[in-house]
């Protein structure tokens, strides 16, 4: 595995000042499914250099949070500002890294097939490259498998990749260390970290069962309705 130490960055985040507007600010966020509310209104704020900790139970809607912020859903109400700015999807997802609960693998694509044609769907930090983010995330070795003969944890892993190549501010992980052991975790740990330390910033939700992230970290709690 590639020392985190080693990976330098080239955002320009690096120099944001204080008095900038937040990464990310959402505004009266409300969710209904199937005439029921999932959540809202709702306010969420995240600041570059920052974790957002997003905690509840299964159904409070955590991941729904998340897909709504990532213009995947869309919302009953609600406003997203990217950097002050209103934004729309599209605007979104060019400063968002989604990592959902499902692999979004290629099964008869290879790992690095996999990775070449994420990359082209949506970028690719230009000072990273593929067989290093591999190597960071325990995966070289590994690049001619079939996405299909991995193990769920090594799917994650290669989301983490993605995640890593991403040309973006801001991460969306959704229950990240699940399916991993506890190497995996501290990488979860690892990569959080760095990337608040370039000044990027990331939303993390958890059920409880894991531990957040050891970084500067506010916390926001979903309680399910009922």
């Amino acid at each position: 595995m590639v020392a985190l130490d080693r990976i330098t960055a080239s955002f320009h985040l690096r120099s944001r000042l204080n008095a900038s507007p937040p990464l990310l600010h959402a505004t009266g966020l409300h969710f209904v499914r199937n005439e029921d509310t999932v959540f809202g209104p709702l306010d969420v704020e995240v600041q570059a250099g920052q974790a957002l900790l997003l905690r509840g139970d299964n159904g409070a809607g955590k991941t729904t949070l998340l897909r709504v912020l990532a213009g995947l859903l869309h919302g009953e109400a609600g406003d997203v500002h990217i950097e002050g700015r209103p934004s729309d999807h599209r605007q979104r997802s060019a400063h968002m890294a989604y990592l959902g609960h499902l692999p979004a693998l290629k099964g008869d694509l290879s790992v690095v097939e996999n990775l070449e044609f994420l990359c082209g769907l949506h970028g690719q930090r230009g000072d990273r490259g593929i067989d290093a983010a591999l190597a960071l995330v325990g995966m070289a070795g590994y690049e001619d498998h079939l996405a299909r003969q991995l193990s769920a944890g090594q799917k994650k892993r290669i989301g983490l990749a993605r995640i890593w190549l991403a040309p973006v501010p801001l991460w969306l992980l959704d229950e990240p260390y699940a399916n991993l052991d506890l190497g995996g975790i501290e990488l979860v740990n690892q990569l959080v970290r760095l990337h608040l330390d370039e000044g990027g910033a990331a939303i993390v939700t958890t059920h409880g069962a894991y531990a957040a992230p050891p970084v500067r970290t506010r916390e926001l709690v979903l309680e399910r309705r009922t």
